[in-house]
């Protein structure tokens, strides 16, 4: 009996050894009470807001990085790795609620909610903003030169079938949005689950792959700027982006219909610094801090105080920061399950197959 008691007390010294060592190393690594870790969209906040937060609260922020929403939300669910504050979308803040991968918020803490546009709130992928609160939000459009197609404007997805555009369309690597385009352009929502409008939808992108020079990922925005093809279609924010750096071209929400999108902080079950967390999240909520993030990064933010502080060229522009009172034709990406998520991939993954 001594030696049994001997062993567990042996099991419970390692255990406790082996719990310490991983703190102190978690700690050295940045991941710990004084550190706050945040994951992110690459190239999706000003650094130098990042640093203003480590002087003013003291707190280490490690920054880290994903490219989709379906690879962040695998990371938390693993649960290997701490993360205090992530930025999903829409659909993906919707089906992290329902696997209970985020925590609460406490109100009380985020006093600059207050400044929050009140049409961004109580959304149908989190009423009352239960989780998450607004981030940065856009559209889904087309950038085009003007220049390089003769003079011609483009007002509708269906435009993109013309036959004279010929390998001058670049398209972004995303299912919904390729899909999307496809749907909206017959008539159908972006959110579709009918089989065989999906397949319709895929039979026409097949008709437009002669038109398609790449579907490409971040690399769009500096192909499009160097005027390597005449067309894109591409998200808001990185449409804004392409036109600062090349004034020859455009960018427009089509007629027949399109995504509106929202990416709000979150903060994941993985969190190890709650308030730290919540300290964070009200910081990128103060209206100085969200006009200066959304000059820096391009998209449109929700914060209806930090307008004031945008150059009234960023703040004016009713291409990113449209009358949305008017843009009824516009639609939330909803989550449409796994299954259907994967559906609409595979038809995706069939063309892109035909790329040359």
């Amino acid at each position: 009996m001594k030696r049994l008691v001997q062993g567990f007390a042996a099991v419970f010294i390692a255990a406790f050894a082996l719990m310490f060592i991983t703190e102190r190393l978690n700690e050295a690594e940045g991941y710990g009470g004084k550190t706050v870790t945040i994951y992110n969209w690459g190239d999706y906040i000003d650094p130098a807001l990042i640093r203003q937060f480590e002087k003013e609260t003291g707190w280490k922020v490690i920054y880290e990085t994903f490219d989709s929403n379906e690879a962040m939300m695998a990371k938390i669910a693993q649960g290997g790795t701490t993360f205090d504050v992530a930025v999903p979308s829409d659909y993906a803040i919707s089906k992290m609620i329902e696997e209970k991968l985020l925590l609460p918020l406490d109100h009380d803490k985020l006093p600059n909610l207050k400044y929050i546009e009140p049409r961004f709130l109580n959304l149908s992928f989190d009423p009352h903003n239960r989780y998450s609160v607004p981030y940065f939000w856009g559209t889904v459009g087309i950038v085009y030169n003007k220049k390089m197609l003769g003079g011609k404007t483009i007002t509708s997805w269906n435009d993109l079938w013309d036959p004279d555009l010929r390998n001058q369309i670049l398209l972004v690597d995303g299912a919904r949005e390729v899909m999307g385009m496809a749907l909206n352009s017959l008539g159908y929502s972006l959110n579709e689950t009918n089989k065989a409008h999906l397949q319709e939808a895929k039979r026409k992108l097949d008709r437009l792959m002669p038109n398609v020079k790449a579907i490409v990922g971040d690399e769009i925005k500096m192909l499009l700027a160097n005027e390597e093809a005449a067309v894109g279609v591409v998200w808001s924010g990185d449409a804004a982006e392409i036109i600062a750096e090349n004034d020859k071209l455009d960018y427009v929400v089509p007629k027949e219909g399109s995504n509106l999108w929202f990416d709000n902080m979150v903060i994941p079950k993985t969190a190890k610094n709650i308030e730290g967390a919540h300290a964070f999240i009200n910081f990128m909520l103060d209206p100085k801090h969200a006009a200066q993030n959304a000059e820096y990064v391009g998209y449109s933010t929700p914060n209806k105080k930090a307008l004031a502080y945008l150059p009234k060229d960023i703040a004016g522009d009713r291409r990113f920061y449209l009358d949305l009172d008017s843009a009824g034709h516009l639609e939330v990406y909803e989550n449409l399950g796994k299954r259907m998520l994967a559906y609409y991939n595979e038809l995706f993954l069939e063309f892109k197959m035909q790329q040359k």
